[in-house]
């Protein structure tokens, strides 16, 4: 029986079986770093479609819209999501499955986050909104200048809990043959017929990578509440 340095050698240092790790990693992350930018930035619009109908009762059929997108991309699995974006919607010999996985995982973010960012923009006073007009701004610049800034410190700790889990969900982008993470200790597994050491790497480097962005994002946070004294 193989002891546990003959298998950490076969599982990672030969053939340099662990650049599997390190390109996956990478692929994480660029995938998790678009998908976050592309999530917040998409799902701001919707999140102002949606409080803008709410408050003035205009914008009707763009919140209709944003309405039936929230249902349908909440209503089903991120795994079927991908599986329809690559195999449907990119059903082309020189698509990218970098660029199909960032699409898929920042349009089901979006619909996470636009909630997120609503539901704190709806929490914050109307007298603000009145206390803009009052300035001579209008309802954009009031969203921009007064309520966004007060709302995106209360929603920061739901946020950076949908970047975890954006970074996780990322995982199963192995389905449509991106290497990712995940997939790099698969294939190690698959070569060395051994799969308690390299899913056991997967899990320490995901562990790790959520235990720093948890620390940075507390870090923020503090200095985001000392910034109110």
């Amino acid at each position: 029986m193989n002891s546990f340095k003959e298998k950490f050698i076969q599982n990672f240092i030969e053939e340099d079986r662990w650049m599997y790790l390190v390109n996956g990693l990478k692929t994480t992350l660029i995938i998790t770093v678009l998908a976050v930018l592309i999530g917040i930035a998409l799902g701001f619009v919707i999140a102002v479609i949606r409080t803008t109908h709410d408050k003035t009762g205009k914008l009707k059929f763009l919140n209709l819209i944003a309405k039936v997108y929230l249902a349908v991309v909440r209503g089903t699995p991120v795994v079927v999501q991908l599986l329809i974006i690559w195999f449907v919607v990119f059903a082309y010999p020189t698509a990218s499955l970098l660029v199909a996985a960032v699409i898929t995982f920042g349009l089901n973010s979006a619909a996470y986050v636009a909630e997120i960012f609503r539901s704190g923009i709806m929490s914050i006073d109307n007298g603000q909104f009145e206390a803009g007009r009052s300035l001579g701004f209008n309802y954009i610049q009031t969203m921009i200048y007064i309520v966004f800034p007060q709302a995106f410190k209360n929603v920061l700790p739901a946020l950076s809990n949908e970047v975890v889990v954006l970074l996780k969900e990322t995982s199963v982008a192995g389905y449509i043959g991106v290497q990712d993470l995940t997939r790099g200790g698969d294939i190690i597994r698959s070569r060395t017929y051994e799969a308690f050491l390299p899913l056991l790497a997967v899990a320490i480097i995901y562990f790790t990578i959520v235990t720093v962005l948890t620390w940075l994002i507390s870090k923020l946070e503090r200095r985001l509440r000392n910034s109110d004294h």
